[in-house]
Order: C-alpha cells, then structure tokens, then sequence
C-alpha cells in the first residue's frame, strides 16, 4: 500500500527493451535506499513495481506487457523522471490517501491555467466508463499522487496544485497532451457500485412485481 505523498524523484537511466517486456533503471535519491531490499514495492509514477535488482543507488524493476500498456510507464525514455513512493508501513503517518499502486487508466492533459502561486490542470480520461468514480472533492491518484478532484464535467477533470507540489513533483513539468496514471480512489468506487448494484436489484424487483400484478 502507499499514501500518495509522494518521497522524491528518480531519473530513469537506462531501459533494457525486449517483446512486450521491458527493464528499466532508475537513480534512487539516496535518502529512498536504508532498508531497500530486492523483492521490495516501489511506486513509479503511482504504479507499484518489484525491485529485481541494486547496484549502489541504482535500482531496476521489471515491466510486464499488461503494465506497459495500461501506464504511461512504457512512454518512458532514458533521462526521463517519475514520481516515487517506497511502500507504507504500519506507522507512517498517511497524508494523503491509502493507494493500492495498482493503475487502472490513464489520462491526458487537455488544459492548463496558470496564476499566481497556483495552477489549474484538466484531464481527459482514456476511459469514460471510469468518470462515475470521480467526485467533486473526491480523491484521485494522479502519477502516484494523492490529489483531491477540483471540476468535473462528463468526460474531464481538474486538479488546483500548490507550489509545493509543482516542486516536489513531475506534474509541475507536465505539457499538453502528455499521459498521466490514474488510480480511482477504491472507496469510492465502492459506493458507486454498492449504490448502481442495490438501484439495479430494486429496479428488477419492481419489474417483476409489475409483471405479476399487471395495472388493470
């Protein structure tokens, strides 16, 4: 699990590229590394992958086929930097929200709106299905972020961010058109699909009832 604060960044320096399966390697911040052993979770970007191997503050992690195409992870270049979260443990203090690591789309950046010490960003989600699960002051993962949702119309998004996470963050270099993770917050999604599941239990009910006992 994660909280979505996210700890540092880390430049990806070298990628091993083979049939829908990819290595890559990234340059740890040292203060990421006491305790990091081989078997480890690292969030990516908000994507939790498994440290296979640690050469110093060099760090690789295997990317399977379903990875590279649900995430932007497989967008990645040599040089390129992602957001990192090493894996929470029973005493951090949770910050932002409890993140399971695991994507479930992405989303492009439609807009930008810059102001003073603030900033406005819109999301264009790859699938629609998903935008029932993300609620005005809902919360979202974005690239392994723990963000609250700012707007929302039927098929976009925003999010308002601070200077400080403009800073400590990639989505401060963020361009237009360029991908996004996104993990749906899972409480949510709970109450979404308890509610449209008991609507759609009465809704048969009623269907039934009408059926034994037609309207004379």
């Amino acid at each position: 699990m994660f909280t979505g604060i996210v700890q540092g960044t880390a430049k990806v320096v070298a990628i091993d590229e083979k049939p829908n399966f990819r290595t890559h390697v990234v340059e740890l911040p040292d203060a990421l590394l006491p305790g990091l052993e081989t078997g480890a979770s690292v969030a990516h970007n908000g994507c939790c992958l498994t440290v296979t191997e640690i050469n110093g503050n060099r760090v690789s992690f295997d990317l399977m086929k379903e990875t590279l195409r649900i995430t932007n992870l497989g967008d990645l270049q040599t040089g390129d930097v992602v957001n990192i979260e090493r894996a929470a443990k029973f005493s951090d203090e949770i910050g932002g929200h409890l993140m399971s690591g695991h994507i479930m789309t992405t989303a492009e950046v439609a807009k930008i709106l810059t102001s003073e010490n603030n900033r406005q960003i819109w999301f264009k989600i790859q699938d629609p299905t998903l935008m029932k699960y993300i609620l005005h002051k809902g919360y979202i993962g974005i690239d392994g972020i723990s963000l609250t949702v700012g707007e929302v119309t039927a098929t976009r998004f925003c999010v308002f961010l601070i200077p400080e996470t403009l800073q400590r963050t990639t989505l401060g270099a963020k361009k237009l058109g360029q991908r996004v993770n996104i993990e749906i917050d899972p409480q949510t999604q709970a109450v979404v699909d308890t509610v449209e599941r008991v609507l759609a239990s009465r809704e048969a009910a009623a269907a039934i009832t009408a059926q034994l006992h037609p309207t004379e």
